[in-house]
């Protein structure tokens, strides 16, 4: 047999757990069988007595090795001479060895030269390119990275795919092998250079793929019990929030030190949550914007932010927890959406407070990024300013400042039977009336929810139906007040947080 005979294919390694159920010849050729049905290239097989059962059973290639437990040395895979013979006497067409720089009982070139006199190829078992270097040297056919993680120390989780590469560097003939426990990790050994790959535990090993289960359904069963932390991080105050689906647990209001910077607002938020237990992931609503975990300010005014501040990282690091970060008005649209007047269906939420933002849900799935930072939007001004500055809160606090009232859109909204307040509310709903239209026509969503503290001021909303109350049906948006106010947010950023842990 050549070594390119194993090339381009899948060996699936039928080892049985030692003493377990499956422990017996007629599993490990059902084992066998059933790979090679599937597809399966080549077997690796442990033991003289399972090689001769199964090369009886079938003509596939096989790989042979002995596994044994010594007293004065650490390799374990094919130690003595006499194993690689008689590896080779059983039927075994190749024969796999420790090439591991340790103490053993025989030198890698003595078991090279006892494999090549029976006929059969050699195949160096390596923990790192130093192996097999030396392994090739002494007339190795083919390496593999089997021992990668297995010589000290903690073992590792992920496969040792950097050393498929530089294995692939020093000849052609690599096999990929060591804890590729998924199909996408075999691939990915492919993609590093690998002629074959070697799955074992993952395909013929049911104890350790019960126990990844049982260990992956343990842990989600455990964090599903868990509340969320729910941060929502504005330009005045930080709220903090124990959430668990709909129910706000414990809460607690953190005065925002502008000065201070994000890393200082995340410590405070951590020094109120230690109190409260356990939970199982954490989620950010902020202003501004936020990509791939990383916020930047729109506005500055509102809160001064490092550009690119990699928020998730820092948090995750800071509560020790999935962390998520998304926009606050983002947030409150997913609440709207998850609990509130949505009720489960797609919809664009516009907040109308100090300034304007929203979201976008479609398809039962937020929009990220900017998408919804409809304040920013500036085609109403001819490009000249955020349409936000021409009808928010704010806006409408410097209109009245202008006419000589200085007081905020409540105040505002309380004198509206006056000619100077009423002329602010009515221009101000007039410009989002125009917005909704828009949204309208750009997302033709199936609700537009009105939220903030000026979209929910008595007779706002009115005002904005009154204006697009002439519109054919089939271009006029179906508009709703928001249910939750200001918890929409927290509620809102708790359950994406919970779907991304």
């Amino acid at each position: 047999m050549r070594p390119d005979a194993i090339a381009n294919s899948l060996i699936v390694s039928c080892q049985p757990v030692p003493g377990g159920a499956m422990d017996d010849a007629a599993s490990v050729i059902g084992f066998a069988r059933a790979a090679l049905d599937a597809g399966a290239g080549g077997l690796r097989i442990e033991s003289v007595a399972y090689v001769a059962a199964v090369r009886a059973a079938v003509a596939a290639p096989i790989i042979g090795l002995v596994k044994r437990d010594l007293d004065d040395s650490p390799v374990r895979i094919t130690p003595f001479l006499t194993d690689a013979e008689e590896l080779a006497d059983a039927g075994a067409d190749i024969i796999a060895f420790d090439a591991t720089a340790r103490p053993r009982p025989a030198a890698v070139c003595e078991l090279i030269a006892a494999i090549h006199a029976r006929g059969r190829l050699a195949m160096a078992d390596c923990s790192c390119r130093a192996d097999a270097e030396a392994a090739l040297a002494a007339g190795a056919d083919i390496v593999g990275s089997t021992m990668s993680g297995y010589t000290g120390g903690p073992e590792p989780v992920e496969p040792d795919l950097a050393l498929v590469a530089s294995l692939r560097q020093l000849t052609p003939h690599v096999v990929a092998e060591g804890r590729l426990r998924t199909p996408e990790h075999a691939a990915d050994a492919v993609r590093a250079g690998a002629a074959a790959v070697v799955v074992g535990s993952a395909i013929t090993r049911p104890e350790h793929v019960t126990g990844w289960f049982r260990d992956a359904v343990g842990t989600a069963f455990a964090r599903r019990d868990l509340p969320v932390l729910a941060l929502d991080i504005g330009g005045t105050k930080t709220f903090a929030a124990l959430v668990r689906g709909a129910e706000v647990i414990e809460e607690a209001i953190i005065a925002t030190d502008r000065a201070a910077g994000p890393d200082a607002w995340l410590d405070a938020a951590a020094d109120v949550a230690r109190g409260w237990g356990g939970f199982a992931a954490v989620g950010a609503a902020v202003t501004g914007f936020v990509r791939d975990g990383l916020w930047s300010a729109l506005n500055p005014r509102v809160l001064g932010i490092p550009p690119r501040f990699p928020l998730a990282e820092r948090g995750g690091a800071r509560f020790g927890a999935p962390f998520l970060a998304v926009n606050d008005a983002q947030a409150a649209t997913w609440g709207e959406h998850r609990f509130g007047v949505g009720e489960g269906g797609d919809l664009v939420f516009l907040t109308i407070s100090t300034g304007i933002g929203g979201g976008i849900v479609t398809g039962g799935r937020l929009l990220g990024g900017l998408a919804g930072h409809f304040g920013q939007l500036r085609s109403p001004s001819g490009g000249a300013a955020p349409l936000e500055d021409g009808a928010s809160g704010g806006w409408m606090a410097e209109e009245a400042a202008r006419v000589g009232h200085v007081v905020e859109a409540p105040a505002i909204f309380a004198r509206s039977g006056e000619a100077w307040a009423e002329g602010i509310v009515a221009t101000s709903a007039a410009r989002v009336a125009l917005l909704c239209r828009d949204i309208q026509l750009a997302l033709d969503p199936p609700l537009i929810a009105i939220g903030g503290g000026v979209g929910l001021a008595d007779g706002y909303l009115a005002r904005i139906e009154a204006r697009l109350g002439g519109l054919p049906p089939e271009l006029a948006p179906r508009l709703a007040a928001a249910r939750l106010g200001a918890r929409a947010g927290i509620l809102g950023v708790a359950d994406l947080a919970r779907s991304n842990a």
